[in-house]
């Protein structure tokens, strides 16, 4: 019966090398082509991030126009409204001059018309008035004192005429004057009635604008979302592929165990710093730093100077080793025990997949590949394929 077992244990040990491999083979590509496309829709996805930029710009834009037309009609309402002001004026005093000047002109009139009468009867018929007045003197004495006071009569009445003749000049003048004003003001108004026309007509069709590049925006980031769910998907896909490669190489570690020809990875859940550097960004929710919602940071960004080497933070196995979408050039190693490592933005790598690496071993250099604003490390552990936070890990 050992016998049996022992000889069962030795074709399991046989066929190993040749059909693990093989499936291993089989699905490392499967795990690149689910790379490559998920690789693709990060393009994509980045491709319509950067149109969403350009549309939510070009709404804000229309926006701040739409403001500032919307003050320049306020400016010319406040204008007209002042104008009105000033025109009501005008025309209460063109109102009080015109009475003015009625009741001078009827004053002159009645004047006139005495005067008229009293110098008939002085110069034409002689026996009215002023005529029976000198008549009646009873010497000439009395009669040229009596001339002298009509003549100073007469002088007053044409003083009168002639102070309600300037009287009426002034009072026209004014009124002349107030209406030139008035016309002015009129003018003035239509011109700025036109303005305000004008500018509600701008103010409609950039309002139109708003709305129309506000649509396209919702558009477009409705098929930002769209995308993100897809991405989101097809990268669960790809870290199924990845946890059961991984599954995989723990099945071959044990056989290789049984047969004492490999180092098992530690799969402790300890880690080593993969570099020397400041934390920049921690794990957890974070302000996007490329714009737009908050997003969910799953690892630390680590800062140093481009070139600076990255080393193993764990015994492993090299499971991605080349450009990863947003991550750019990256590394991603199974270290056992359900755990494994990521490392992002590298400015170069230097090992392969399925390459096994030792803790401290130099894997890669920083850089600032994929989706980076400036040289740093992005590193990740992974526990069963989910993020948890590397700080409490680092030793």
């Amino acid at each position: 019966m050992k016998l049996a077992r022992f000889a069962a244990a030795l074709c399991i040990l046989a066929l190993a090398p040749s059909v693990l491999p093989l499936r291993a083979q089989t699905l490392q590509q499967r795990i690149e082509a689910e790379r490559r496309k998920s690789e693709t829709l990060h393009a994509r996805l980045h491709r319509k991030k950067l149109e969403l930029g350009t549309a939510t710009v070009k709404v804000q834009g229309l926006k701040a126009q739409l403001d500032e037309t919307n003050r320049a009609i306020g400016a010319v309402n406040a204008q007209l409204g002042a104008l009105d002001v000033r025109r009501r004026g005008l025309e209460h005093r063109i109102a009080w001059n015109t009475i003015q000047l009625d009741a001078a002109k009827r004053s002159l009139a009645l004047h006139d018309a005495a005067l008229r009468r009293r110098l008939v009867d002085i110069y034409e018929n002689g026996n009215l008035s002023y005529a029976a007045v000198l008549l009646s003197a009873h010497s000439f004495t009395d009669f040229v004192e009596r001339w002298e006071d009509l003549r100073l009569l007469i002088d007053a009445n044409e003083q009168a005429v002639r102070e309600r003749k300037a009287a009426e000049s002034h009072v026209a003048s004014v009124e002349r004057n107030l209406e030139r004003t008035q016309l002015a003001l009129q003018n003035e108004a239509q011109a700025q009635q036109r303005a305000r026309t004008q500018l509600a007509s701008l103010a409609d069709e950039r309002r139109n604008l708003v709305v129309l590049a506000d649509q396209e925006r919702r558009h477009v980031a409705a098929q930002v979302a769209q995308m993100e769910d897809i991405s989101a998907s097809e990268e669960a896909q790809l870290e199924q592929l990845i946890q059961e490669r991984q599954r995989e190489i723990e099945a071959q570690r044990k056989a290789a165990g049984i047969a004492g020809t490999a180092e098992p990875a530690s799969g402790t859940g300890t880690f080593s710093w993969p570099i020397t550097g400041t934390i920049t960004s921690p794990f957890g929710w974070r302000s996007n730093p490329f714009g737009g919602s908050p997003e969910f940071h799953q690892g630390l960004d680590i800062a140093a100077p481009t070139g600076t080497t990255v080393t193993a933070a764990a015994t492993g196995t090299v499971l991605l080793a080349q450009w990863y979408g947003g991550y750019g050039n990256y590394i991603l190693l199974d270290n056992g025990g359900g755990y494994s490592t990521g490392y992002g933005h590298l400015s170069a790598i230097y090992v392969s997949v399925g390459q096994h690496v030792q803790r401290g071993q130099a894997i890669g250099a920083v850089g600032s590949t994929g989706q980076s604003t400036g040289p740093h490390l992005h590193f990740e552990v992974r526990f069963h394929g989910k993020p948890i936070d590397p700080a409490p890990r680092l030793h």
